[in-house]
């Protein structure tokens, strides 16, 4: 006896692949996470007494993001993705097994080798082009090219000349190409950084960081404005991600900035411009800080203090423009019912600043703690999800599950990161291995008749440019190799520099076509995600052109004229033996010059020193 196929028998063998790929995704993601918290806590050597080189846990890492990527997409996995997922584990794992042979074997480009390099590569680009689209592919695919036009190109811009499969060894088997440092610390320090970001979203942070926005600006002036603005520079002290900040603060700032008169389009493009500065707010930034530190070869914490003044001045100037523009529009206060009490809500949410002041601590001074910053991130984490499942927030306390779920799910979060950071490797490997970036430097100098104004701006323009269709790592990562460099041999200071090209590269979250944090914002207003980025870029300033335009030896001799000044010099001894409070003195010093807008005399800093510091002559300072 026959019978006809029910709608209900067709879809179960779908739902069986369905759950069959859902528990292969989480089974990579745990993976992932494992290797990379255990690798910070150094558990092989502690518990299995293994020695491993970093490079066999980034290449297996690196296979497990590039599966999650073939089979963990949006759309449902066919066979070819299958198949890209099984080379991608094998191909990795094999690198991780014989790496010890492989660096004595690489020199001599045997046949095993070229093959399974070339086979990572192809295989990276493919998954490039689905997590971060097709314009760092082209980017990757005409430097590539340029490597075999260039020794054939006249005066600075000829390179010397490499082989085909020299050129694909190094990309994918050398330390100075994909298993690099930038992918080391795509996954060494910035996973441990999501995984805290992720479990503070899921524990109520987000909410509670909100409250504390509403209660502190909701009654002012465009109120509902500038709670977005507060709100996502405290979330972005803590997460660093402008995507996470839109989605964790947007969803309550974005209809709230709506109901008070904003437009919607208006409304998610402050949202998407104040989260995207998250990643220039300290403690913990984006992931471009953290490469910043490994480029310049400075400990993250000098990358933190660089950034202080930069971001005070981002959202500074962000917190006038909503206020501007509300008094424009005649919008009051924020529409809720019943702001709540400062007070209520850091009672209610008391907990939550203890990981966050750990970490600044440890980061601050890390000659006490010797904690490095990937492990004081786990650390961190690990005292949120207690204090978390214990106290709770608003009476709300997350399940266990709740919890597994929000760990799980960082190795998705970390995904883009962790395969722009290959991605990114193999730029800086074709442009080391041809010397394509000391040409360029030479170039941008002469293009700019050696006048450092001019090649600031030629700077700032490429990078927007660039910004247009690649997110922040892989234009901070092209810029610095390429661009950073014309500035420092003009005099800039490497940091200022670094902090520049940054900048610009930042703006990339907002810039169309890509603008991954405005279409973000825009999807929460249900708005055009085009309008918005372009309304969001309308909102910006040029912060950092004042920080870039002083080259180091004018800003060194003024520093030494300020601390020569005999007005306060006793107060800058006596107090100031510190080495860090020299650097915020200086900085301090350096602002008032900025706010006066002209270069700071001592004289006069001295006199507005005694002025608003008067105090230290009181003999209780003595």
């Amino acid at each position: 006896m026959t019978h006809d196929a029910t709608p209900d028998d067709a879809a179960a063998p779908a739902a069986a692949r369905s759950r069959a790929v859902a528990l292969w995704t989480d089974a990579l993601q745990a993976l992932l996470l494992i290797c990379v918290v255990g690798w910070v806590l150094d558990l092989p050597r502690r518990i299995l007494g293994l020695g491993l080189y970093t490079e066999q846990l980034l290449a297996v890492c690196l296979g497990y993001a590039l599966a999650l990527i073939f089979i963990g997409g949006k759309n449902k996995p066919i066979w070819f993705d299958w198949l890209c997922a099984v080379l991608s584990l094998a191909i990795c794992g094999y690198i991780a097994y014989r790496y010890a042979a492989i660096t004595f074997e690489i020199a001599l480009l045997p046949t095993d080798l070229v093959t399974g390099a070339a086979l990572l590569c192809l295989l990276v680009v493919e998954a490039t082009r689905r997590s971060a689209g097709g314009v760092l592919v082209i980017i990757i695919l005409a430097i590539s090219a340029y490597v075999f036009i260039g020794p054939h190109m006249p005066g600075d811009f000829a390179t010397r000349p490499v082989s085909l499969p020299r050129l694909i060894v190094y990309l994918g088997l050398d330390t100075n190409g994909m298993i690099g440092i930038i992918l080391h610390v795509a996954l060494l320090i910035v996973v441990p950084f999501t995984l805290m970001g992720q479990v503070l979203g899921r524990t109520g942070g987000a909410n509670y960081f909100a409250d504390l926005a509403m209660s502190a600006m909701g009654k002012f002036r465009g109120g509902a404005a500038k709670i977005a603005v507060f709100g996502s520079a405290l979330f972005g002290m803590i997460s660093g991600a402008a995507v996470s900040n839109v989605v964790a603060v947007g969803i309550v700032t974005i209809p709230l900035m709506s109901r008070s008169g904003f437009s919607p389009t208006r409304a998610a493009a402050i949202e998407s411009v104040g989260s995207t500065g998250g990643q220039l707010m300290p403690p913990v930034m984006g992931a471009a800080a953290f490469i910043m530190a490994e480029f310049l070869q400075v400990p993250y914490g000098s990358v933190v203090i660089a950034a202080i003044i930069p971001a005070v001045l981002y959202y500074a100037a962000l917190f006038m423009h909503v206020d501007l523009e509300a008094a424009k529009q005649r919008i009051g206060a924020a529409q809720v019912e019943a702001i709540p009490r400062f007070a209520e809500v850091l009672k209610s949410g008391w907990h939550f600043p203890i990981p966050l002041a750990f970490l600044i601590v440890t980061i601050a001074y890390p000659e006490i703690f010797q904690i490095p910053i990937e492990r004081a991130a786990v650390y961190a984490t690990a005292i949120l999800i207690v204090l978390s499942m214990t106290f709770g927030y608003r009476g709300q306390r997350v399940s266990p599950r709740e919890m597994l779920r929000a760990v799980l799910d960082t190795g998705r979060a970390a995904l883009d990161i962790v395969l722009i950071g290959a991605a990114a490797g193999m730029v800086v490997g074709a442009l080391s291995i041809s010397g394509i970036s000391f040409g360029l430097t030479l170039q941008l100098i002469e293009l700019s008749g050696h006048s450092l104004l001019i090649l600031l701006i030629l700077t700032a323009i490429i990078s927007i440019i660039l910004g247009m269709g690649m997110p922040t790592v892989s234009v901070y990562v092209l810029t610095a190799t390429l661009l950073a460099p014309s500035l420092v041999k003009l005099g800039v200071v490497p940091m200022a520099a670094h902090m520049y090209v940054m900048y610009f590269g930042m703006l990339s979250m907002i810039t169309p076509p890509v603008a991954i944090a405005a279409y973000a914002a825009a999807n929460i207003a249900r708005v055009s995600g085009w309008t918005t980025g372009w309304h969001a870029v309308l909102v910006l300033h040029s912060v950092p052109v004042r920080a870039g335009a002083e080259p180091a030896d004018a800003r060194q001799r003024r520093a030494d004229r300020v601390a020569a000044c005999p007005q306060y010099a006793r107060h800058f001894r006596r107090h100031c033996g510190n080495r860090r409070l020299r650097v915020l003195l200086a900085i301090g010093i350096d602002a008032v010059g900025i706010r006066r807008g002209r270069a700071c005399d001592p004289h006069s800093a001295a006199r507005l020193y005694r002025r608003r510091y008067s105090r230290l002559d009181r003999p209780r300072w003595g």
